[in-house]
């Protein structure tokens, strides 16, 4: 997929990425970036709406992870278990997640178990920037099925 064909399907899936404005920026196998207009998820003091930039981290996790199980040709089914974030700064400017691939020991971990048993948990962390630096961090974990 290329990067509008990757926007155009997160936008079917999860509805939400429309009203957040979601653009897949990047995805080059080992990490995505997904950016998000501050216009739309602006709260009452004028920066992002907390909730508008969790959300745009859980779907980095989401995305980079899918992308990378589809392709080594594995169909599954994927959601977030849990979720933490650490708000650093008001964001004030239009702002983008960024997600980075784990380290390749975690990685080959979760591919083994997800072979296995046809389950598997992983932690993905990404940060979101914006103009004036980082925003903030999030802590995810994503549980996979492979489906029957």
């Amino acid at each position: 997929m290329n990067l509008d064909e990757i926007t155009s399907y997160i936008c079917k899936q999860f509805p939400i990425a429309v009203h957040l404005g979601a653009n897949v920026e990047l995805y080059d196998g080992k990490r995505v970036v997904i950016s998000s207009p501050l216009a739309p998820n602006r709260n009452h003091t004028n920066t992002a709406f907390g909730g508008s930039v969790a959300a745009l981290a859980i779907l980095s996790g989401w995305v980079l992870l899918y992308l990378k199980l589809e392709e080594m040709g594995i169909k599954n089914r994927l959601v977030i278990q849990k979720s933490s974030f650490e708000f650093r700064k008001p964001i004030n400017s239009d702002f983008k997640a960024v997600c980075t691939m784990p380290e390749e020991k975690i990685w080959n971990r979760f591919i083994d178990t997800l072979k296995k048993h046809s389950r598997a948990r992983i932690t993905i962390y990404s940060k979101i920037e914006y103009l004036s630096g980082i925003g903030g961090f999030h802590k995810g974990v994503y549980a996979a099925f492979i489906p029957k």
